[in-house]
């Protein structure tokens, strides 16, 4: 989970996710990060 997090935070490409109980998190956090006005903004 980590590993992912960091490439989500470092906008890379996703490795393996199958052993994620609900893969689709992932992409709602990167989405969440990418998203005008969210996390990854910088204010």
């Amino acid at each position: 989970m980590r590993r992912l997090l960091r490439d989500v935070a470092e906008h890379r490409e996703l490795g393996d996710v199958t052993t994620l109980m609900d893969p689709t998190v992932v992409q709602m956090l990167d989405d969440q990060l990418n998203a005008p006005g969210g996390a990854g903004d910088e204010a």
